[in-house]
């Protein structure tokens, strides 16, 4: 982080380079306060210095859109059944601000991030951002119970988005396949979905996950998909 010369705290002797401690703090604040359930976001400026060797030597401050998901999944009703909201739930809301397929979720590691369950955020193969569950050092630190999920993205690549465009409607109806497949393990949905997708005739329109099955009747170490 770069250092101030002349801070106005001991705490805040460095400028941030993620919005993503903003965010756990009002978390913490909440959570103090008996408030359970929270969906809290930021735009904001993270100061960070440039790579050595860089082509303009010195500082960036990229605005940042982040979020932060904590507590049960949807507010306590009669309708669905009580659960802590998870990545998947905060992996749709980013998805959500994006054209359908735009984006490319790789596991990675990240300090602020659960190991197993972090994602970078790639679109057109760059990374514009980072998605998980805080790491639970952090969760503990700052006695949080339960992990929220996090997420931080270039606000650039947010605001490029462009706008849907018109495509004529078949006139024929749609024919869908249902199509299990048994793969091992450690192979991505993502990594099968590119193979499909690289080799199906130009008459499909969508390859979708819609189940995971592991268990009985499965060798060890493999997964139906």
């Amino acid at each position: 982080p770069i250092v101030l010369a002349n801070p106005i705290a001991s705490q805040m002797a460095v400028m941030r380079t993620s919005l993503i401690g903003g965010l756990v703090g009002n978390l913490a604040f909440n959570r103090k306060r008996q408030t359970e359930r929270v969906r809290v976001f930021e735009i904001g400026r993270a100061f960070r210095k440039r790579a050595e060797g860089g082509v303009v030597p010195g500082f960036e401050q990229p605005l940042l859109l982040g979020g932060l998901c904590a507590g049960a999944a949807a507010p306590e009703q009669w309708g669905l059944p009580a659960r802590p909201v998870d990545f998947f739930d905060v992996k749709g809301d980013v998805e959500a601000l994006f054209p359908p397929d735009a984006l490319r979720f790789e596991k990675t590691a990240h300090p602020a991030l659960h190991p197993g369950r972090a994602a970078a955020v790639l679109q057109d193969g760059r990374r514009i951002g980072s998605i998980g569950e805080l790491h639970p050092r952090w969760a503990q630190k700052y006695e949080l119970g339960a992990a929220p999920v996090v997420f931080e993205l270039d606000l650039d690549a947010v605001l490029a988005t462009p706008m849907p465009e018109f495509r004529e409607v078949s006139r024929f109806p749609a024919v869908v396949r249902d199509i299990a497949l048994v793969v091992p393990q450690d192979l991505s949905v993502r990594a099968l979905r590119d193979t499909l997708e690289a080799r199906a005739p130009a008459i499909v329109r969508d390859v979708r996950l819609f189940d995971l099955y592991q268990g009985k009747g499965l060798e060890p170490g493999q997964k139906s998909l």
